[in-house]
């Protein structure tokens, strides 16, 4: 769209929680439009952490989002025939929906049984600092720093 931006879209807070950060994951988690099943797994996943934790389930995936939510990216850039990986600070929309998709990611990767039981190592994991989706956090932030003589190259 050249001329205009296109119009974000409202989302509703789920029915448990009343939140629309979970709704934002439940969506990036869903498969084949399966909401609901996608709901079920993401409401087990917290159950276990309140289990495991004995501590609100909720409050612990926030933490962990947070701690797996990235505030600088590399991005590639050509200039004069050479490729050069160029820092640069990304929006808070789009942080979010990295971290998201990164705990998600590193989530169905885990070996354990059942896609809650997974999601739910891999939250207290990252609430822990540790796992997966905070190593690529971590591994980007690097890449960003060891690249910071590039940054002038901005885009």
């Amino acid at each position: 769209m050249r001329k205009s931006k296109p119009k974000k879209r409202v989302l509703l807070p789920d029915p448990r929680f009343n939140d629309v950060l979970v709704t934002r994951f439940v969506n990036n988690m869903m498969l084949q439009g399966k909401k609901n099943l996608a709901y079920n797994m993401f409401y087990d996943a917290v159950d276990i952490i309140s289990e495991k934790t004995k501590e609100d389930g909720l409050e612990i995936f926030k933490k962990g989002l947070a701690n797996v939510t990235p505030s600088v990216e590399v991005r590639s850039r050509r200039i004069g025939g050479a490729t050069f990986q160029i820092p640069s600070e990304i929006r808070p929309d789009r942080k979010m929906s990295v971290g998201i998709k990164n705990l998600i990611t590193f989530a169905r990767r885990r070996n354990e049984k059942g896609m809650a039981a997974k999601l739910a190592g891999e939250i207290i994991a990252a609430s822990k600092e540790e796992g997966g989706a905070y190593k690529r956090k971590e591994d980007m932030h690097r890449m960003a720093d060891a690249n910071k003589a590039f940054s002038h190259f901005r885009f």
